[in-house]
């Protein structure tokens, strides 16, 4: 008998262990079941290898790859299938009843990727929150389970779908049972019925066995008879019934494939026993166990969120999937008709009334519109208070209600509430309406609480907080109401729907600001700066298209002489230089160097893998390579420049405050912040943002050594607070110490170390990644961290204490009290507790600094506004700002920025700004 089953409802609970026999078991009902059987670990695999691993991660270093495509294939297959009934098999780590038939059996395999672990575990999850059922046991592999299942449900008449690239799953197929054979990665599946069984191996799919038995199995590690192929297999069984019929008749097989039969009679007898599938372990056998819908989507919502998947996948889960819940739908449908009972669409005279009276303490706003490139609009705006929702198109209002309605928006005294109060103010702002009175911006407030949790739209907020499909309830109370209103009365219900919802979430979102310790941040920090960003970011930066096209052409060139120049070292004809597959075969066939990390399709030939092989070889032809790849990168970013510069000659980036979880601001659309500034190619770049027409010059200010100097705050390290008072090159001062040398007898190689250590440290770099840094042994590095841990031991002892502080709180916190939540540093997985560990080192520092420079902006920005200087803030990248100055407001605007900026908050050490000027951000350079 096997062991007890171990799996999973859909809560997440063990199952009770269920031992019923054949006998006493009751039979499943059949002609009404449809039960999808799913191989877990081999989809799992095949899911890892269709998608990159880099490109798939939680954000705190756990791969999700694997994760992601089996849930794609789950949600596609379920929704193309529609089965009534779910059950997924999964292998368990310790061998089976088959390692003790044969020792060799699946030897050889490559070990599993090192990012594949931990995804089995995380895939079960996902499982859990769709309530889809699990299975392991002990002693069997998923095939039994899947084979136990499938011939039970086949029995009882009914319908059984196999998901597996396992190939001894073709022995199920029947009249009643499909392999759904994967193709190409995990989205493309092939129909395996009994005819396309026949067609493909010449025989029939309970025969297939004897024939994989003869053939061998090179997965496995199973050897056939040797000159045996598929063919002559086939051929044998149909002229002998089968592999009793061949052994029986082993004799009587002529030719060398026949004496090659008789000499390996032992290895097919063994074969056959380990590839016939076991049909009758004891597995529940309610239907209900098995059952599909029974999902929950808020779970599944919270489960998505965890792992930082998107938007699609979220939108693309079947409702066949959930539970339906009767209770929620209907308060979701009540909640959706009360709305369109209170939605109104005032004319003029109604919403000067409403404005002075139901919305006059305040409403919460969502705009329709667009804003891009510096331009757009705003069609609709629905307001919405627990009285009444209105929606007022913007584009028929007359000018008496238009000055009204800019008069209520402009008026700070009137909260307002909104999603993201950033997109709102642009829309109106393009309509020429300007917005006071933010008090709370739900996506913000969310990220606050929920730093390291991917953003989520309103959507997904309402899913979340208020457990409502906000946009399938709308549209099954449009149904359930019969209405038969317009296009756009149905976008008008659907407007005020959505202002709803923010109305019904800021109070939770409140509620959790407070329960977080970070309301503070949100109220005197964020939202605040989401003004002073929305203003930066309507204004925009000029740009010269003709530099950046310049830059391009010279670049062109540049490109096509490294590849030239690759070409020459190589031999033969050109190759793709951005092509892996090509690459390998240069690399590791025709130029024999040494291997690296072994992938599904060979070598990576990924940035990092080629500078350590150029590091270990010097070979010219990886130089030229790396530059080529350094000189696309230049190109990449010009190009999506230039796409990205409005018809007036400015980019209009975005300023992001909720993805980066440290709370550093992030620019996209475009990104502003990866324009290389160490390299000269990439400073060259900046040559092309200068100062507007009417203004005088460009000032950039920035922060000299803010991550250390807030190391030494928060150590209290006298050493290293010393070395900022006393005005001496830092890292000259620290490597004096560290290696115990005068100042003036530190050497280059010496101050780069040190300061590889210091940074390193800041950013929680551990000996392994300070030796790969600066290519020394990791002997070496960990001596010269444990030696300026010697001369440093207070930031040695803070960074231990910041560890296990957080371990015990359960996160970190800034400065501000800005806090990142680390379950992980408990973990058992420890990959995931170390990347924990290194958060718990950085999050302090960079989150630190990067509230210093957010306050560093409101102050600059308030000075500016009180003096009635017409000079602005353009942008802000990381620890520097860069400033447009009017005609004759250089000095003011200097002085102005410097106190700012160094008094934006009071260190232990002095913070040091410096400030440069010029026509051009390169210029301006400092």
């Amino acid at each position: 008998m096997p062991e007890p089953v171990r799996g999973s409802s859909s809560v997440g609970c063990p199952w009770d262990t269920v031992a019923m026999t054949d006998a006493a078991a009751p039979s499943v009902p059949g002609q009404d079941m449809r039960l999808l059987l799913v191989d877990g670990h081999a989809m799992a695999f095949r899911a890892f290898f269709a998608l990159p691993a880099d490109s798939f991660t939680d954000g705190r270093g756990q791969s999700t790859n694997a994760v992601y495509g089996f849930a794609r294939m789950m949600i596609n297959v379920v929704q193309s299938e529609r089965p009534t009934h779910v059950a997924v098999a999964f292998d368990l780590p310790g061998g089976t009843f088959r390692d003790r038939i044969y020792d060799q059996y699946k030897a050889g395999r490559d070990e599993t990727p090192e990012q594949f672990h931990g995804q089995i575990a995380l895939i079960q999850q996902v499982l859990d929150a769709m309530g889809i059922t699990w299975l392991t046991v002990e002693d069997y592999e998923a095939d039994d389970i899947i084979a136990t299942l499938a011939t039970r449900t086949a029995a009882a008449g009914g319908e059984v779908l196999i998901v597996s690239s396992d190939r001894d799953a073709i022995q199920l197929v029947g009249e009643s049972v499909t392999l759904l054979q994967p193709v190409k990665g995990v989205t493309e599946l092939r129909r395996m019925d009994p005819a396309a069984v026949e067609e493909k191996y010449q025989v029939a799919p309970e025969l297939y066995p004897d024939l994989a038995a003869l053939v061998g199995e090179s997965a496995d590690n199973l050897p056939g008879v040797p000159g045996v192929g598929p063919k002559t297999a086939a051929k044998w069984i149909a002229a002998h019934g089968g592999l009793a019929g061949i052994l029986a008749h082993a004799d009587e097989i002529t030719g060398k494939a026949g004496q090659s039969l008789r000499d390996h009679v032992a290895d097919v007898e063994r074969n056959r026993r380990m590839n016939e599938a076991v049909r009758d372990l004891d597995l529940p056998t309610d239907p209900s166990r098995y059952a599909l819908g029974r999902g929950d989507r808020a779970a599944l919502a919270g489960v998505f969120d965890d792992l930082a998947f998107g938007p699609t996948i979220r939108r693309d889960v079947p409702d066949l999937l959930l539970a339906d819940d009767a209770a929620q739908q209907d308060a979701a449908e009540e909640r959706a008709a009360e709305v369109m009972a209170e939605l109104v669409r005032p004319d003029a005279e109604r919403l000067a009334t409403l404005l002075s009276d139901e919305l006059a303490a305040g409403a919460a706003l969502e705009v329709e519109g667009s804003w891009e490139l510096g331009e757009g609009d705003a069609s609709a705006i629905a307001l919405a208070t627990a009285d009444v929702i209105a929606v007022v198109d913007v584009a028929e209002l007359d000018d008496a209600a238009e000055r009204a309605l800019a008069a209520w928006l402009a008026d700070p005294a009137v909260p307002k509430t909104a999603y993201d109060t950033k997109a709102s103010a642009h829309r109106l702002r393009a309509r020429g309406l300007q917005v006071a009175g933010w008090a709370m911006d739900l996506a913000i407030a969310e990220f606050l609480c929920r730093p390291d949790q991917r953003p989520t739209d309103l959507p997904g907020l309402a899913l979340r907080h208020l457990q409502e499909d906000l946009a399938s309830s709308t549209a099954a109370a449009q149904q359930s109401l019969d209405l038969e209103g317009t296009q756009d009365d149905a976008r008008a219900e659907q407007l005020g729907r959505r202002a709803d919802a923010v109305r019904r979430l800021e109070p939770l979102l409140r509620a959790d600001l407070v329960s977080h310790a970070v309301e503070p941040l949100l109220d005197d920090l964020e939202l605040p700066l989401a003004d002073v960003l929305g203003r930066m970011e309507a204004v925009g930066v000029a740009v010269d298209d003709g530099v950046l096209a310049d830059l391009d052409e010279q670049h062109a060139r540049q490109q096509e002489a490294v590849a030239q120049s690759a070409f020459s070292h190589i031999g033969g004809d050109p190759i793709n230089l951005g092509s892996p597959k090509q690459l390998q075969e240069v690399l590791f066939e025709r130029l024999g160097m040494p291997k690296t990390r072994r992938t599904k399709t060979g070598y990576t030939t990924n940035a990092e893998a080629l500078e350590d092989l150029f590091a270990q070889t010097g070979h010219p032809f990886l130089a030229d390579l790396l530059a080529h790849r350094d000189v696309t990168k230049m190109r990449q970013i010009i190009e999506t420049l230039r796409r990205s510069i409005s018809p007036a000659g400015r980019i209009h980036t975005s300023f992001q405050q909720n993805v980066a979880a440290t709370g550093r601001l992030s620019s996209i659309g475009p990104n502003l912040q990866n324009i290389p500034a160490r390299t000269e190619e990439g400073r060259r770049i900046r040559s092309a943002f200068h100062a507007s027409a009417g203004f005088e010059t460009l000032l950039t200010a920035d922060y000299s050594q803010i991550e250390m100097r807030i190391m030494a705050h928060l150590s209290g390290d006298e050493g290293l607070i010393e070395a900022f008072r006393s005005g001496e090159d830092l890292h000259r001062y620290v490597a004096s110490r560290v290696f115990d040398v005068a100042p003036e007898d530190v050497d280059p190689a010496m101050r780069s170390k040190t300061k590889a250590v210091s940074y390193g440290l800041a950013y929680g770099l551990s000996a392994f990644g300070l030796a790969r840094q600066l290519h020394i042994s990791q002997k070496e590095a960990t001596a010269l961290r444990d030696g300026y841990f010697e001369r440093f031991g207070g930031v040695r002892d803070y960074l231990r204490a910041s560890v296990e502080t957080a371990r015990e709180t359960g996160y970190t916190e800034t400065i501000l009290g800005r806090r990142r939540y680390l379950p992980d540093l408990t973990s058992d997985n420890r990959q995931r507790r170390e990347n924990a560990e290194r958060v718990a080192l950085n999050s302090p520092i960079q989150g630190s600094a990067a509230d210093i420079i957010k306050l560093a902006m409101l102050r600059v920005d308030a000075a500016l506004r009180e003096a009635s200087l017409a000079s602005r803030v353009l942008l802000q990248v990381h620890d520097e700002l860069v400033v447009e100055i009017a005609p004759g407001e250089r000095e003011a605007v200097t002085s102005l920025i410097v106190e700012g900026m160094g008094s934006a908050y009071e260190l232990s050490v002095p913070l040091e700004v410096g400030v440069g000027t010029g026509r051009t951000w390169l210029d301006a350079a400092h």
